[in-house]
């Protein structure tokens, strides 16, 4: 069967349970045409680029589908007919990426690189510091001065 991708956006005034609720109604309309859903990932409430339909923020869901054309068909209907869902977009693929998405990852990553106390640490307290080198006039003194000794 073919593989695809599926993003879609909710809108933002709705729960996370229920963008879960949503999520699992369109995995069941691929189920009952014969496809499968090997992964669900719910990106979170994230801002937009530009407005949608009055809307600056949406929930952002990822689903990655094994499954006849005619069932991503039918879940494409379903989605531009609820009014919860302001875009969809889904893509075939010639393989579907395993483990977490390239979006999990980087919100994986962005939480390592905070300190206790919350915000970004300004150093990496591992690395030692540098030797604070004279300013080069007084260097050039003490080159001036070295030269004089020798005569």
């Amino acid at each position: 069967m073919p593989l695809y991708e599926n993003v879609f956006l909710v809108r933002p005034d709705v729960s996370a349970s229920q963008v879960e609720a949503l999520a699992k109604e369109f995995s069941t309309i691929i189920e009952e045409g014969g496809g499968t859903v090997p992964k669900i990932e719910q990106w979170g409430l994230r801002t937009l680029a530009y407005r949608l339909k009055k809307n600056r923020k949406a929930h952002y869901v990822l689903m990655n589908l094994d499954a006849p054309t005619g069932a991503v068909h039918e879940m494409e209907r379903n989605m531009r007919i609820h009014e919860d869902v302001l875009r969809h977009l889904t893509i075939r693929m010639e393989e579907l990426e395993e483990g977490p998405s390239v979006i999990m990852q980087s919100k994986g990553s962005r939480d390592d690189r905070r300190d206790d106390r919350g915000g970004r640490s300004s150093r990496n307290e591992d690395s030692p510091r540098r030797e604070a080198s004279p300013p080069k006039e007084a260097a050039a003194d003490n080159e001036s001065e070295s030269e004089g000794d020798k005569e």
